[in-house]
């Protein structure tokens, strides 16, 4: 119940977050659409590891998920990818832990969706992590974002406007029909009697 209320508090947030824009200069801050060129977004159709391996892709991506409220799987993804490149098995343990009690642990803040064979496989090796102990719930994630969502960011209006050379920052605003003008009332007086 508590990870429930959690999971709402933090899913009003990110809508509202990305509803408010781009926070440029920021921790998880977006690069600007706009320096997307419509071919680089167009080769990001071409493969889910060609869109993750840029990082206007990645970012672009992330944006996409958060609209979604499944960015724990890419923040996990990252993670993983972050954590392989440690360079001492010293680093590993308080990398693996964190990585464990933030996505993988049952409730963890940003749990992902993993089945019972990968998260005990992950579970039994955190106490004495290798480089390879994310593996297998890593590629589980990726293939439920390549096979899941990456075909829905390829549909969706974000990832069109950038193909088609439009900034997705601005959406497209609707008109709206309007009876008056403010040209309409110049040169008239308003008649107090009324009121």
């Amino acid at each position: 119940r508590a990870k429930q209320k959690r999971n709402r508090l933090s899913l009003l947030l990110q809508k509202s977050e990305f509803h408010e824009g781009d926070h440029l200069g920021k921790p998880g801050s977006l690069t600007k659409a706009a320096s997307v060129s419509p071919e680089e977004a167009v080769k990001w159709g071409e493969s889910f590891d060609k869109l993750l391996s840029e990082k206007a892709g990645l970012d672009a991506f992330t944006k996409f998920l958060k609209t979604e409220f499944s960015e724990e799987n890419i923040e996990f993804w990252i993670a993983c990818e972050d954590y392989k490149k440690s360079k001492t098995a010293h680093e590993l343990l308080p990398k693996a832990k964190t990585i464990y009690e933030t996505f993988i642990q049952k409730d963890a803040p940003k749990e992902v969706n993993l089945d019972f064979q990968t998260k005990e496989v992950t579970s039994q090796n955190i106490e004495q992590p290798i480089i390879t102990t994310f593996d297998a719930a890593q590629n589980t994630v990726y293939r439920l974002m390549e096979q899941d969502s990456y075909p829905r960011f390829l549909r969706s209006d974000p990832y069109l406007n950038l193909v088609k050379g439009r900034n997705p920052s601005r959406p497209t605003l609707r008109r709206r029909s309007r009876s008056f003008t403010v040209s309409d009332f110049q040169g008239v007086r308003p008649d107090f009697t009324v009121w």
